[in-house]
């Protein structure tokens, strides 16, 4: 087992300051990889990104960031991508995660039109999705929890869609044969979901939707967190 890269673009919200752990640590658990052998790079606090040639895979987290912000950090961290999808390195993309490396490999990305999705919401698999090496362990429907307003409008040149909602077009993408983004975040679980629920209140009220009925559909979603399990056994191989 080498050396997991887990490039840091966030940190969670203030209201999880006493649950344990952050996004590094919850995905790592959800893969079963030893923190040990986990390198994080908090790039949005300037850290380098190391050569992907001595890396076993690389994983994207999410951030409160957005990526039409396309700062420096933020560019040169796509930048970074492009050389470790053109090398083969495996790499996975969680939600702005997912938005940065479409982006990087010329996707747009942008806000939501049809708004803010947050909370536990139905991921349905396309027909492509049968035959991806990560997708192919979820069923063609299951829950998932979410938290995002940016959302990616259209996906890179190439890729393969591998799964929607109602409110986003592209929960799931490959590009390549290395390369995945999830929209949705399978480190998350019913704990921690409705903390960005409340994070995003006053907004929903804003376009007219409500925590209050958002908060009692959050439910636990196992099978999601299946794909982290799944990319740590892809990339042990």
């Amino acid at each position: 087992m080498g050396t997991l890269l887990i490039i840091k673009t966030g940190t969670k919200i203030p209201s999880l300051q006493d649950h344990p752990g952050d996004y590094e640590h919850w995905i790592a658990q959800g893969m079963g990889w030893p923190m040990e052998q986990v390198h994080v790079a908090n790039v949005q606090a300037g850290d380098p990104l190391p050569d992907p040639s001595g890396l076993a895979a690389a994983i994207i987290t999410g951030s409160g960031a957005m990526v039409t912000e396309q700062t420096p950090w933020m560019v040169r961290t796509a930048q970074w991508l492009t050389v470790g999808v053109d090398r083969g390195l495996p790499i996975l993309g969680i939600c702005f995660g997912h938005q940065l490396l479409a982006w990087a490999l010329g996707g747009h990305v942008d806000y939501n039109p049809r708004g803010i999705e947050v909370g536990t919401t139905t991921v349905n698999l396309t027909d492509a999705a049968a035959e991806d090496a990560l997708f192919q362990v979820l069923p063609e429907r299951f829950p998932a929890q979410v938290s995002h307003s940016q959302s990616v409008l259209t996906l890179p040149a190439g890729a393969a869609r591998l799964a929607w909602s109602d409110m986003d077009e592209h929960q799931g993408f490959r590009f390549g044969q290395r390369a995945w983004g999830l929209q949705f975040h399978p480190e998350f679980d019913e704990r921690i979901v409705p903390h960005y629920v409340e994070y995003y209140r006053e907004r929903l009220t804003e376009q007219g939707r409500s925590a209050d009925e958002l908060l009692p559909q959050v439910q636990a979603a196992p099978e999601s967190v299946g794909v982290l399990g799944q990319f740590g056994a892809l990339v042990r191989g």
